[in-house]
């Protein structure tokens, strides 16, 4: 960036932020992988402190005053160019954060990170009873948030913003709504006419350990670097990034089903290959991370599912699966593995559900939330309600909380507004996807072969180096030439489960 007096002083003051708010969230990955359970209240002070003195800093008036003195100084700079765009994001990142009070960004932390202890306690022990008080504490927050954000139309507005930057929730209603009626004649054939797949194959006894030479080899195939990487164990798998150059993964692992930590391990490699791809000129800056946590799903989606569940890369490392797992492997074929775990069905375990059923557990969410948030559903009768809500759009009931309403950990957390961005990672995905074999088509090409390098590098050019710079409908128009739309998904499922039942 060059070297404007008054950009420079305020690039630095950033600078300083960003390291600080990198330093909160190596804490925060520590607390899910390593931090002993007896640390729990030490580590809420000690986040609680970074996040005051981040929140204070970022806040005061000088901060305004030299974003503004930037911005006069750079007038004319191009929309395009690193500068402005930092500069169109510190104004509103700014203005938004001074709408949330000092003493409420500390009582937030405090809360979720105590609430995040007692939902795992409460998950391991299926004891809604004992989540339900901070479950009551963070709907709390969030109708706090939702009032100090504001919002013209409807309060779940104000949260989905923070996420899915200019997204109402009018429209993802609406585009739920488009996307339930366009797959709807694809479940029911395959239910219908649909030759049956055995899944079976995937609960099986398979040694953890050899689970992880085997998934560590997956996520570098699809373009992971380890060198700038990390692999860990984690409750809830997620991963987290602390600079282009340490972006971490986790996952989690049973003994007795291969999938949760293969496709988990797949999906966060997609979101920390987003973090890895970005400009080396936006580090240390706001700009240095996905342009909303709908485009950064669409590359965790993508890795998952268009990439990690296709035909082609089943075809070229299922024999070194096979060679791990000789005894439980040894008979079956690539083609057995893919229909496997293509398998339609609905499931009880969102991070575990089929691409198709998949967006209706998103919904189950997003109806849920919004209830939450305008008082309309308690924390007490939210069990109830996610078994009445899952049986309507799925047609099965959870036999424990632990498999209902325990199962994220979102909800340990103010976090509403998150949840829809997974099913629009879906359509952002199907849709980069769909470009790219048309830009480039060795990108479908080498997938047949179960390579991701050209469509790693299309990636890397239309996604990942811009960051932060623009907003979604931005990256969406400028990547693929069109605003999102739910048909390349509806194509790609189509397509992909009308071969895999054979329709």
């Amino acid at each position: 960036m060059p070297s404007e007096t008054k950009f420079n002083t305020l690039l630095e003051k950033i600078y300083e932020i960003n390291d600080l708010q990198k330093a909160s969230a190596l804490l925060g990955w520590d607390r899910q992988v390593n931090m002993p359970k007896a640390g729990v209240m030490a580590r809420a002070q000690q986040l609680a402190t970074l996040n005051r003195i981040v929140h204070t800093t970022f806040t005061a008036d000088e901060m305004g005053e030299l974003i503004e003195a930037a911005a006069a100084e750079l007038n004319g700079a191009s929309y395009d160019s690193d500068q402005a765009s930092l500069i169109r994001y510190l104004r509103e990142s700014y203005a938004d954060s001074r709408k949330l009070p000092a003493e409420f960004v500390v009582r937030r932390t405090m809360i979720s990170n105590q609430a995040h202890a007692a939902w795992e306690q409460a998950r391991e022990k299926d004891d809604f009873a004992s989540f339900r008080p901070w479950l009551e504490k963070i709907i709390g927050l969030a109708q706090e948030m939702a009032g100090y954000y504001g919002y013209e139309d409807e309060k779940y507005d104000a949260l989905l913003d923070q996420y899915e930057p200019d997204m109402k929730t009018a429209e993802v209603r609406a585009i739920f709504q488009a996307l339930k009626e366009s797959l709807a004649p694809l479940v029911e054939a395959i239910r219908e006419r649909g030759r049956p797949l055995d899944d079976a194959i995937l609960h099986q006894a398979y040694v953890i350990a050899r689970q992880e030479q085997f998934v560590r080899a997956m996520a570098t195939a699809v373009g992971y670097d380890f060198s700038r990487g990390h692999l860990g164990t984690a409750v809830h798998p997620f991963a987290a990034s602390f600079s282009r150059d340490d972006a971490r993964i986790t996952t989690r692992w049973y003994a007795d089903f291969l999938s949760p930590a293969l496709f988990g391990t797949l999906h966060e490699s997609g979101h920390a290959m987003y973090e890895q791809g970005t400009h080396p000129d936006l580090a240390r800056t706001p700009l240095a991370r996905g342009a909303s946590m709908g485009i950064h799903e669409s590359q965790s989606r993508m890795i998952e599912n268009i990439v990690g569940r296709s035909r082609g890369f089943w075809q070229a490392h299922f024999p070194k699966l096979q060679e791990i797992f000789p005894e439980q492997l040894g008979q079956a074929t690539a083609g057995d593995f893919y229909r496997a775990i293509n398998k339609v069905q609905p499931s009880l375990i969102r991070v575990d559900a089929d691409e198709l059923s998949y967006n209706l557990h998103i919904i189950l969410r997003f109806e849920l939330e919004q209830a939450m948030l305008n008082g309309d559903l308690v924390a007490a009768d939210v069990p109830a309600a996610w078994n009445d809500k899952i049986r309507q759009l799925l047609g099965v009931v959870p036999p424990t909380d632990r498999d209902g309403c325990l199962q994220d950990v979102h909800w340990s957390t103010p976090s509403f507004g998150y949840f829809p961005t997974y099913a629009l990672g879906n359509l952002y995905a199907a849709q980069f996807y769909e470009t790219a074999q048309q830009q480039d088509p060795a990108v479908g090409q080498e997938l047949a072969e179960g390579k991701t390098t050209a469509l790693l590098a299309w990636l890397r050019e239309n996604i990942h180096q811009h960051g932060r710079k623009f907003t979604p409908a931005e990256l969406v128009q400028r990547a693929t030439g069109r605003p999102l739309s739910h048909d390349p998904f509806l194509r790609y499922a189509t397509a992909k489960f009308s071969e895999v039942y054979n329709l």
